[in-house]
């Protein structure tokens, strides 16, 4: 029974990778785009790293020795090609012109069959601002009409789990932070972080994954965009 008090919400909260789109499709396409960029540009990294998987590996390392970068997704991915070209013998000068590449074809979504008409019932209703730690442009993604503000954490400085991302997609929305509903797939980074900021939140458990036991349980738990509305709808109108 979900716990989901409606009458309660000014305003909503919504997370973008692997909720309104499948995420790793489009990294994946956004990495072959950069592969055939590099085979042109920078052949000795080409040939090095040939493929998503091995360009991955220098992106690892530096998720674990930059913490600092953590925030900034697109930081470590061109700080993370320029030390792949740089390893390679070729121009690390060329990591901006590489990550451009990749950025572009990394705003390319497919979004969830149930994506469009969930955000505009959601815009129709309520002030909805975008939360993402990721680099993800929603303008770019063809969405961007149905938000108030879009908060990136490379913009922010910090990142959900962190509170002040989710106090500041209220403070975007113009409402209390107990006024909104977070939305998201993540259990620890979208609920659990919504739960401690003093937000209500809603799972989107589109994969039927168990829920873990040592996070707090969410207010509702849905297994699409669609359901979410639909619950929405129905507890403002019981």
């Amino acid at each position: 029974m979900s716990s989901l008090d409606v009458a309660r919400i000014r305003a909503i909260s919504l997370d973008l990778d692997d909720t309104l789109w499948p995420v790793w499709p489009v990294i994946a396409r956004a990495e072959e785009a950069l592969c055939a960029w590099l085979a042109q540009h920078a052949p000795r990294t080409a040939a090095r790293f040939p493929d998503g998987t091995a360009l991955r590996a220098p992106l690892k390392r530096l998720w674990s020795e930059r913490p600092d970068l953590r925030v900034d997704l697109g930081a470590l991915r061109r700080e993370s090609l320029r030390l792949a070209l740089q390893a390679s013998g070729d121009d690390p000068h060329l990591a901006e012109a590489g990550y451009a590449c990749f950025y572009a074809a990394r705003q390319r979504v497919e979004l969830f069959g149930d994506a469009l008409a969930a955000l505009e019932f959601l815009a129709a209703r309520y002030p909805v601002v975008a939360v993402t730690n990721g680099n993800a442009d929603v303008d770019a993604a063809g969405v961007g009409r149905f938000f108030r503000a879009h908060l990136g954490a490379a913009r922010l400085g910090f990142a959900k789990p962190d509170a002040r991302i989710f106090h500041a997609a209220a403070d975007a929305a113009g409402v209390a932070p107990a006024t909104v509903l977070h939305v998201g797939d993540d259990a620890l980074l979208d609920v659990r972080g919504a739960l401690d900021a003093g937000l209500q939140a809603a799972w989107v458990n589109r994969g039927a994954a168990p829920w873990p036991e040592d996070v707090p349980p969410p207010h509702a738990a849905v297994p699409d965009l669609r359901a979410l509305c639909a619950l929405l709808g129905q507890v403002a109108s019981g």
